[in-house]
């Protein structure tokens, strides 16, 4: 791989420039940037960029680096920023300051309420998890040492560290409430620090002094950490919210001095008085909830988690179940959820064995998983994710289910034996085993978690060699031997000689409507047949089917256009309407995949006509040959709009 500064040079160029880029952040795998102009930045060029391992285009445009490589490609984003005179604070405070502009280009399908609150609530954890992870090793690091020096082999200088580390791994976590509060008043648009003093009151030893009584509910004594996170993030939206309502109303001359001590104070009485109270019994409801539920159905749960936890990484939205992990910490003192979730990264380690088993000519593909591998065993599956499972389909499915029989598994031990869990929130895959911890003791919880990432790691495996590699991905990745070759071709996933000259294939219509020829295409790359001879039809109806039977080659996520290859080799585009990629894929529904195959009037693409019309310049759908010199065009109307023959091989004056 490149040099990091040398892809941070590219990629800031990539990205539009230094005037472009608003922001920029990283978590453990993602330099998340928050660009001004979003139609400035080169995808495709990015993509190509030695080290990039993918793109998430979401609420920050994000490009996958991988574990390691993300923390230094980000300071050598940021050093090159600042020199070219760039900003270079945070997602928050660059998603403030970016405007109407760039939230208009929000993809409409990411902009609901629940997206958002999700988004945000992700947004005020993924900034700790650094400190999360280091905190969890030390702790773990000091229970090893506890464990060692109970046996009475430590060296006394040893056991002298016992409270050092216990102040080391334990002070973030106890204070975790506060760091929660000042990046949820960041992600409410209030002020941090006060977010973090009204969250700083759930963990003040003298909250232990107040006591009160309530109608129903009876006497209430708190206690120094009730409600935790949640009932800090409350409190920090609250006072975010009482402080933004003040702004503008009083006075600027007094606006230093009231308008803190009123957000303050009102969203302090509000957390004494009914945060901590409801944040703590929620938070008691999860741990207890959970509790029962891998009791009693620990092994569908453990199935429906862990099956579903990769595509949660894959769009980015996981870190929004740190909250959940961090109560069920304090609650139990271990997430069991964490654990089980894990699972879905053991998935797609078998997965990733049985493609580099089955694929095994791909020698760039096999160069990929040597390097995602390792770092997936360590539980960091994204750049699995994007560099292999991915982009080939159905192999990542195939990881998901993998992930559904480890997290069954690990559940069934919860359900039948004891709860066990993780300690710490951040590592997972086998970078987890000394967080492990459970009241059954801890080789307990080892035992739980081994036979559980062993299952997730045979089942996926398993699964993808018997489920994973349909013959179109085989053949065109490099994984049939010669005699697959045969029996591919006889299902027609490829062509398996050249046609006898003069077959014959008639070309029907994609839809319902009226024939017209390419010239009266209004589009120069079609009525000039710059692609190739055919036909087009002015559709009366969105159903838009294959004209042939053959193999989907080609079909475009937007579903504006794909392409249809015969057993016999005849190369066929459709596309619909003209000027229809710019609508990205609204009004499209995609109905098949690539390398699906398929007979002459299966349908590919439902498109809603009304919903698209007087948006594009025309509805009309060309359909074009092209390999035309192989199968030129013999007939026009009669039952079909064209009818194509193979064409004689041509010779040359070797063959003569």
């Amino acid at each position: 791989m490149a040099a990091p500064d040398q892809i941070a040079a590219e990629l800031l160029q990539h990205l539009g420039g230094a005037d472009n880029v608003v922001g920029v952040e990283h978590c453990m795998t993602r330099m998340r940037i928050a660009p001004r102009d979003r139609d400035r930045i080169d995808e495709a060029a990015i993509r190509a960029t030695d080290g990039v391992l993918g793109i998430v285009d979401d609420d920050t445009f994000q490009i996958v680096l991988g574990p390691g490589a993300v923390t230094r490609i980000t300071a050598a984003f940021r050093t090159r920023l600042a020199e070219a005179g760039g900003a270079t604070g945070s997602d928050a405070e660059a998603l403030a300051s970016r405007g109407a502009d760039i939230k208009a280009s929000q993809k409409r399908r990411n902009d609901t309420p629940f997206k958002n609150l999700i988004r945000k609530v992700a947004n005020i954890f993924v900034p700790l998890i650094p400190a999360l992870i280091g905190a969890g090793i030390v702790a773990a690091v000091r229970g090893l040492i506890v464990n060692w020096d109970a046996v009475g082999a430590a060296p006394e200088w040893v056991a002298g560290l016992i409270p050092a580390l216990t102040a080391i791994g334990s002070a973030f976590f106890a204070y975790l409430a506060i760091f929660a509060g000042i990046n949820a008043a960041k992600e409410f648009g209030g002020t941090p620090a006060i977010g973090g003093a009204v969250a700083a009151i759930i963990v003040f030893p003298g909250i232990a002094d107040v006591t009160y009584s309530l109608p129903v509910v009876g006497e209430i004594t708190l206690a120094p950490g009730q409600g935790g996170v949640i009932g800090a993030i409350f409190a920090a939206v609250l006072a975010s919210w009482i402080e933004r309502g003040l702004r503008g109303r009083v006075p600027d001359a007094i606006d230093i001095l009231v308008t803190p001590t009123l957000a303050l104070l009102g969203s302090g009485l509000a957390t004494i008085f009914a945060f901590m109270p409801l944040a703590g019994a929620i938070a008691t409801g999860i741990g207890s909830g959970a509790v029962w539920l891998l009791q009693v159905s620990g092994v569908l749960a453990g199935l429906v988690l862990g099956g579903l936890f990769l595509p949660l990484v894959m769009l980015g939205l996981h870190q929004a179940l740190i909250p959940i992990h961090a109560t069920l910490i304090e609650q139990l003192g271990f997430t069991p959820l964490l654990t089980i979730l894990a699972m879905a990264g053991a998935g797609q380690v078998g997965a990733a064995i049985a493609i580099w088993i089955r694929l095994r000519r791909n020698a760039s593909l096999r160069r990929a998983i040597k390097g995602a591998l390792p770092v997936g065993v360590l539980g960091v599956g994204e750049p699995l994710i994007y560099a292999v499972t991915l982009p080939l389909g159905r192999p990542f499915l195939t990881a998901c289910l993998g992930g559904a029989v480890g997290g069954a598994v690990a559940g069934a031990f919860n359900q039948f034996v004891a709860p066990w869990g993780a300690t710490a929130i951040g590592p997972s895959g086998l970078a987890l085993l000394p967080l492990l911890q459970s009241d059954a003791g801890q080789g307990y919880a080892l035992l739980a978690y081994v036979v559980g990432l062993l299952a997730g790691y045979v089942a996926g495996f398993a699964i993808t060699m018997l489920f994973g590699f349909p013959k179109a991905l085989l053949a065109e990745h490099g994984g049939l031997d010669a005699d697959d070759d045969a029996e591919a071709a006889v299902d027609g996933a490829i062509a398996p000689t050249a046609a006898t000259p003069g077959t014959r294939i008639a070309v029907a219509a994609p839809a319902e409507g009226r024939i017209i020829g390419l010239d009266d295409v209004p589009d120069a790359a079609f009525s000039q047949r710059a692609l190739g001879d055919g036909f087009a039809v002015d559709p009366t109806s969105g159903r838009f089917v294959s004209p042939v039977a053959g193999t989907l080659t080609a079909i475009f996520p937007t579903g504006h256009a794909f392409g249809v290859t015969t057993p016999d080799g005849l190369e066929l585009l459709v596309h619909i309407g003209l000027g229809t990629v710019a609508l990205e894929g609204e009004g499209f529904t995609v109905l098949r995949a690539e390398g699906d195959v398929v007979e002459a009037g299966d349908a590919i693409v439902e498109v809603d006509l009304d919903a698209v019309r007087g948006r594009v310049p025309s509805l009309v759908s060309p359909v074009v040959v092209l390999n035309g010199d192989a199968w030129p065009i013999v007939d026009r109307g009669g039952d079909a709009p064209i009818t194509v023959a193979a064409a004689a091989p041509a010779t040359t004056a070797s063959d003569a």
